[in-house]
């Protein structure tokens, strides 16, 4: 850790075995886990958490305070776990009053030039590629894969082992385990070749794929939908977690396919 091109806080708890590289600057209020390597001109500033092993590239920015104008000085946290890889220039601002915290969990990829806004809420196993943005208070859950310069809106939620297109406009919430895509966002399909890689078998896939077609083929409203299948759809615990986000949804969920072939 003795790097003395760089600036490191008197304040600023490391851990003995962290590697920093020339020029970087780590604030007060820092805490950084075993094992993680700070590459060069990586700022660190208050508030920022980090876990063991991680590894953040040149030109990143963690804990920076939040783009927000409600933002009055409160002291709050980002918060990166363990394992997690950083690319050049990312973006992670530190939360507001709203959740006081942002948070990324462990085992995540995020690629160059993603940014994540206040309060985001990023589970384990997340990749964000290349230039992907999140609004303030987005929640992803673990193992989603958002492609390259995606734009998440504020408040959106972001299902289980989701899979979006590159470029994805997402404005609305995007349901567990299936993969989005097209202008405005909507459902394409279930993400198989992604669940078969976490090792669902194929009878839960089916499940999952005939919860999706009652959902977004069936005719009915969301509502109606959500009836059908829990009476009539087998309990599973992947059922339980669509019912369950759909319903809580705050800003509805996307679409079903539709043809505009004829547009």
């Amino acid at each position: 850790m003795n790097q003395p091109l760089a600036f490191v806080h008197s304040a600023a708890k490391i851990a003995n075995n962290v590697v920093i590289e020339p020029f970087v600057t780590i604030h007060k209020n820092v805490e950084i886990g075993e094992g993680t390597w700070i590459g060069s001109n990586v700022t660190i500033m208050e508030g920022a958490r980090i876990g063991k092993n991680c590894r953040i590239f040149p030109g990143a920015v963690i804990s920076a305070i939040p783009q927000d104008l409600k933002f009055q000085g409160e002291e709050t946290l980002a918060i990166i776990g363990d394992n997690t890889t950083i690319r050049e220039f990312v973006t992670v601002n530190r939360g507001t009053s709203a959740k006081n915290k942002t948070s990324v969990g462990a085992n995540c990829l995020l690629m160059a030039y993603v940014h994540i806004a206040h309060d985001c809420v990023v589970g384990n196993n997340v990749i964000l590629v290349n230039g992907v943005t999140l609004g303030g208070e987005v929640i992803i859950d673990d193992f989603a894969i958002i492609s390259a310069n995606s734009l998440i809106h504020q408040f959106c939620h972001i299902g289980a082992h989701t899979m979006l297109a590159g470029n994805s406009l997402v404005g609305k919430d995007v349901p567990p385990y299936i993969k989005a895509a097209r202008y405005p966002l909507s459902y394409a399909g279930i993400n198989s070749i992604g669940l078969r890689r976490r090792n669902y078998c194929n009878e839960k896939i089916n499940q999952i794929q005939d919860i999706y077609r009652v959902l977004f083929s069936k005719g009915m409203n969301y509502s109606q939908a959500i009836e059908y299948i829990e009476a009539e759809l087998p309990a599973t615990k992947e059922r339980d977690e669509i019912i369950l986000f759909v319903r809580n949804s705050k800003r509805g969920i996307i679409k079903g396919y539709f043809d505009n072939s004829e547009d």
